[in-house]
């Protein structure tokens, strides 16, 4: 399949998927009193739903690791685990859009430089003027839909 215009729907389901599960396992995280203990349910409840639909739809690996692949490919899952950890225990302090909206910023500034300099092998996509100027404007976006105010009383 090569539609942008699924990639971009499914891509805005996960998107609406990143501040639903930071409000869940935050909560979740506060009623356990403990982010990490929080965070490991995650990642346990996500294990055996990845692992359950790889045996489904392409059985058992024959490999997991492969000697031509570069180690830094495998560090993804802790950047995950970073994320799930910081989100968990910050949104709740900080509040969702805040908290969601500096991961956004983050983004940009990540997404900005690996296709910039095709890092980690991505392909690679100049700073043009256009695109600064979309990502000034994006930017300008996430600081005026942060929450300023005071939570209610008993929040």
């Amino acid at each position: 399949m090569n539609n942008p215009l699924a990639y971009s729907l499914i891509m805005i389901v996960a998107g609406i998927g990143i501040p639903v599960m930071a409000t869940l396992n935050g909560g979740l995280g506060a009623r356990l009193q403990s982010p990490t203990l929080a965070a490991a349910i995650l990642f346990f409840v996500g294990l055996v739903i990845a692992v359950a639909y790889l045996l489904v739809t392409e059985g058992i690996p024959d490999k997991i690791f492969h000697a031509s692949t570069p180690l830094y490919y495998y560090l993804g899952g802790f950047l995950v685990l970073f994320y799930i950890l910081t989100i968990t225990w910050v949104a709740p302090r900080f509040g969702i859009s805040n908290a969601i909206a500096f991961v956004l910023l983050g983004q940009m500034i990540a997404m900005s430089m690996i296709d910039h300099f095709g890092l980690f092998g991505a392909q690679r996509f100049a700073l043009e003027p256009q695109r600064i100027a979309g990502l000034t404007m994006m930017a300008i976006g996430v600081f005026l839909v942060l929450n300023k105010a005071t939570p209610p009383a008993g929040s």
